[in-house]
């Protein structure tokens, strides 16, 4: 067997498409199933640290708190974010959502988009970063996520998704000049975090949805012109901090992984196995020896609506799969939904720990 490894030497050699001790696991869930998982590990609702723990997640993040003013006014019903982005609460059998909604600038004019209000990088408090970098040193520490850099998500959040892709095809003057206020202020923010971490981040992880379950969401050619360049300035900046990028993408996305590699990306997450051009070994023969990866275990699959058995036989294919020669990183395709059963959930991270092991 390999010799012990710490959480962040483990997946610093995953991220370098190296074999680790074992592989290395992740964790995102929704409220409902989050909830169970801690009660059954008899932590309390707000232990999201113990519950890491008694999983052996191998990641962590550092983010940045906002100290600056209100910038949006409440809305009855509604959760307004910082960016003025609203949400709804929706029910459904196994407990419930908040949905984007009401969608403020979606017939914004530029004049409307340049003065909506937007935090400053100024107002983000940065004093404990490199503190907090201290304490979480035995494991892999991140800043980012699935929202940083990214164009159609979160700029549908708030113009909808059908005006975001109108916007890209027609060069939409309104919707361009909104994408590009975000990202100026996430990259402000990012370069900041990163200065104030003093070398105690690991890797910088983006994100940007590119797929449907059977294909791209655009053409290869509208990816290059506004996309690629957008999120360029993000993989550059972790460049200068000699860190690795790994990007979030959903759906069928693996028709962009040449350019990913191109940009400089190290690894991709996600990896949903039903979607196109998707599966574990299409994955790995293609890509295996260029990309790390991140993802695999399907949310929607054995994990949500199979048996135990169920599980076990798709922990077990993707570890063979993905496995030899390293670069994998074990985790839910996105976040764990509230209809998997607990157990079921339980059984992938045993699962991960008893057959990841490397001789």
């Amino acid at each position: 067997m390999a010799q012990a490894m710490t959480s962040r030497e483990r997946v610093l050699a995953a991220l370098a498409r190296q074999e680790p001790d074992r592989v290395p696991v992740d964790y995102s869930a929704n409220g409902g199933i989050d909830r169970r998982l801690k009660a059954h590990f008899g932590l309390a609702e707000g232990d999201g640290e113990g519950l890491m723990q008694a999983l052996g997640v191998d990641f962590r993040g550092v983010g940045v708190p906002y100290r600056g003013p209100k910038l949006h006014p409440d809305v009855p019903g509604r959760r307004v974010d910082l960016w003025g982005i609203r949400t709804r609460w929706v029910e459904h059998e196994s407990g419930g959502y908040w949905d984007f909604c009401d969608y403020p600038l979606a017939e914004a004019t530029v004049d409307e988009v340049m003065a909506w209000p937007m935090p400053s990088p100024d107002d983000f408090d940065y004093t404990g970063v490199a503190e907090r970098c201290r304490q979480l040193a035995p494991y892999a520490r991140f800043t980012g996520g699935a929202g940083l850099g990214d164009t159609i998500n979160s700029a549908g959040m708030i113009r909808t998704m059908e005006q975001v892709l109108v916007d890209l095809a027609g060069d939409d003057e309104a919707g361009l000049a909104y994408i590009d206020r975000r990202h100026a202020v996430q990259l402000a923010i990012t370069e900041r975090t990163l200065e104030a971490a003093r070398g105690g981040i690991d890797f910088l992880w983006l994100g940007e949805d590119l797929g449907t379950q059977r294909g791209p969401l655009m053409s290869l050619a509208l990816f290059r012109k506004h996309i690629r360049p957008r999120l360029q300035g993000f993989v550059d900046l972790a460049k200068a901090y000699g860190l690795p990028v790994m990007i979030h993408s959903c759906g069928s996305s693996s028709w962009a992984f040449d350019d990913f590699i191109e940009m400089g990306i190290a690894a991709v997450d996600t990896l949903q196995p039903e979607a196109e051009a998707m599966s574990p070994a299409y994955l790995k023969e293609r890509y295996g020896e260029r990309l790390a990866f991140h993802g695999c275990i399907s949310t929607a699959g054995a994990m949500a609506g199979g048996t135990r058995a169920d599980v076990e036989a798709e922990v077990r294919a993707t570890l063979a799969t993905m496995m030899p020669g390293g670069g994998y990183m074990l985790a839910p395709t996105h976040a764990i939904q509230d209809n998997s059963p607990t157990e079921n959930v339980l059984a992938v991270y045993r699962l991960a720990r008893e057959w990841g092991q490397y001789a």
